[in-house]
């Protein structure tokens, strides 16, 4: 019996939020051996090709070929955005911080976007969306100085920073992103091309073109397909099938909470009290700011 629309649904979010869940693990093996700017070149590098054979196989050769020149600079902006500053920002965060505060610092990306929304979209937040601000700051506050508010000394203030820049490049990404109307994979492939040959240039003048088929290196390859290229689409086809966005936007919650299995059974790290605190604070307001238009007042 074949699956209805809704149900199709389900299955690309439930297996886009399992991998998902999985590259946090990813990174951190992956950066045992290459530096963060080998990884973001040989990573997006990897997402492009995968992204290429997907564009032949479906057949969309010609949309991509039919692309403008105005098209093309616009991916190129997209592409310095993400994957290049984006993912340069947020593999250096997870360089030098423990997996379990970079990874939770960056997912507040939801609640920088409306602060960015603020001033360059003109729009107004309400008591609820204040709330879920000051919820999801706090809980940023509990996972970077380990519970020690009162104290506020953040164990790396710079890492911290660094993950919490990254949220911010991600919401310009989005922003900048959702105005252009082309299709997803198009975006999706000439982003990360225009993104691999910005961080091939940045490997080249900071490091060195090295790679090797290690741990590391199967690493390297995990996070190209399934954090940035392949796991966009499934995405997207959970969005289409599904009937309403928020039937299965819920599932992303679970995501970051998954995470933190790999990182304790795998990367070996000890799961602090603080860090889940935070992280329901975090996620918490998140899901508040999700549903705060329920509460908004429309002008009059």
């Amino acid at each position: 019996m074949p699956l209805q629309p809704q149900q199709k649904a389900y299955v690309f979010a439930i297996v886009t939020v399992l991998l998902w869940s999985t590259v946090a693990t990813a990174f951190k093996i992956a950066l045992r051996e290459f530096d963060f700017v080998q990884l973001l070149c040989f990573s997006s590098l990897v997402a492009s090709v995968a992204l290429f054979f997907i564009i032949l196989v479906s057949r969309r050769f010609k949309e991509l070929k039919n692309t403008t020149p105005r098209q093309y600079l616009n991916s190129a902006l997209l592409g310095f955005l993400n994957p290049f500053a984006y993912y340069l920002v947020l593999f250096k965060a997870y360089d030098i911080l423990p997996t379990q505060e970079a990874q939770p610092l960056n997912y507040v990306w939801p609640i920088m976007l409306v602060l960015i929304s603020i001033p360059m979209l003109k729009q107004r937040i309400n008591g609820v969306s204040m709330l879920a601000i000051v919820l999801s700051f706090v809980g940023v506050l509990v996972i970077s100085t380990h519970g020690d508010i009162a104290g506020f000394k953040f164990t790396n203030a710079g890492g911290a920073a660094l993950a919490l820049g990254s949220s911010v490049i991600w919401a310009f990404f989005w922003i900048f992103n959702i105005k252009d109307k082309r299709s997803e994979l198009i975006k999706l492939f000439l982003s990360f091309f225009t993104g691999f040959l910005f961080s091939c240039a940045a490997m080249f003048i900071f490091s060195k073109p090295e790679f090797s088929f290690s741990l590391s290196g199967v690493a390297v390859i995990y996070v190209g397909l399934f954090e940035m290229g392949i796991t966009f689409l499934l995405w997207s086809k959970a969005l289409k099938y599904s009937s309403t966005t928020a039937k299965v936007s819920n599932f992303i919650f679970a995501s970051p909470f998954l995470s933190l299995l790999g990182i304790y059974f795998i990367v070996g790290e000890r799961i602090l009290p603080s860090t889940i605190a935070g992280l329901i604070l975090i996620v918490t307001g998140i899901v508040l700011q999700q549903y705060s238009t329920k509460f908004r007042k429309e002008p009059t």
